[in-house]
């Protein structure tokens, strides 16, 4: 699973070849959870505050993360994207 992106102890990666919908990968401690491109948890569980700055990032980096998803559905690694600072 490429790591696209580190923050605050939070590592976001995204899959190549994954499912729909587009989503990205969050661990933080013994945490896990899936996020949509739109920020929403959609599994698993993460701490409040680490979520909000997930939330955050995703708002923020949305066309990247989209252009990502297309590399990552047509079997490509996605392109690191910077992190929250």
């Amino acid at each position: 699973m490429p790591v696209i992106s580190m923050f605050f102890g939070i590592i976001i990666t995204m899959n190549v070849g994954d499912h729909n919908p587009p989503h990205i990968h969050a661990k933080y401690q013994g945490y896990k959870a899936s996020f949509t491109l739109d920020g929403t948890l959609s599994e698993g569980e993460f701490p409040r505050k680490q979520r909000k700055l997930v939330e955050a990032w995703i708002l923020l980096h949305a066309d990247e993360l989209e252009a990502n998803w297309e590399l990552a559905t047509n079997l490509e690694h996605p392109f690191t994207i910077d992190p929250l600072r």
